[in-house]
């Protein structure tokens, strides 16, 4: 039986949800598309903006698409350069919680504004107004990008089934 084909069962028999199997290693069946997204992953973190701010980014926008693998990836990637769980916790309430600056809140509305601009199909004035205040026209450029570059991750992710919860993070200092 392929890949495609398969489900594994949850293993619980009262229960009718099913483990995730990959539909195919992207990064494998196109070398292309593979080095096309590590060359926009590296132009962001060239970029100069916070490691810290792009991880947050990171995991906003999964939770927003339901990337379970990218999930699994920037929460153990935040916490090795030293994001605290709690305000990983809080993330998708991040609105209520005070416990983000100004500057990550103004890229977190970004963020969402720019991840959900299909279902809107546009990006209120006070937002980009918001984003404007703490990011130069270059950072907010930037950033951009970095919705794009997860965004374009977590889609790919999504549909072809990348399993969660494989991914070990390399060794990072605390920026």
């Amino acid at each position: 039986m392929s890949t495609e084909q398969q489900v594994q069962s949850s293993g619980d028999k009262k229960s009718d949800k099913r483990q995730q199997v990959a539909r195919l290693g992207w990064r494998l069946a196109s070398r292309n598309a593979s080095d096309a997204m590590a060359t926009l992953s590296s132009c962001v973190r060239k970029s100069g903006l916070e490691e810290s701010l792009i991880q947050l980014i990171d995991i906003r926008v999964s939770q927003i698409n339901g990337c379970g693998y990218c999930l699994d990836m920037h929460t153990k990637d935040a916490r090795a350069i030293g994001e605290t769980e709690q305000r990983i916790y809080l993330l998708s309430t991040w609105r209520e919680a005070p416990l983000y600056t100004a500057r990550e809140r103004a890229a977190l509305a970004w963020a969402e504004a720019l991840t959900e601009v299909c279902k809107t199909r546009d990006v209120p004035d006070e937002v980009y107004n918001d984003a404007r205040e703490h990011f130069s026209e270059s950072e907010l450029v930037d950033l951009s990008l970095a919705i794009v570059a997860i965004n374009g991750y977590n889609r790919l992710n999504v549909g072809f089934r990348t399993v969660p919860g494989t991914y070990v993070p390399k060794n990072r200092k605390s920026v």
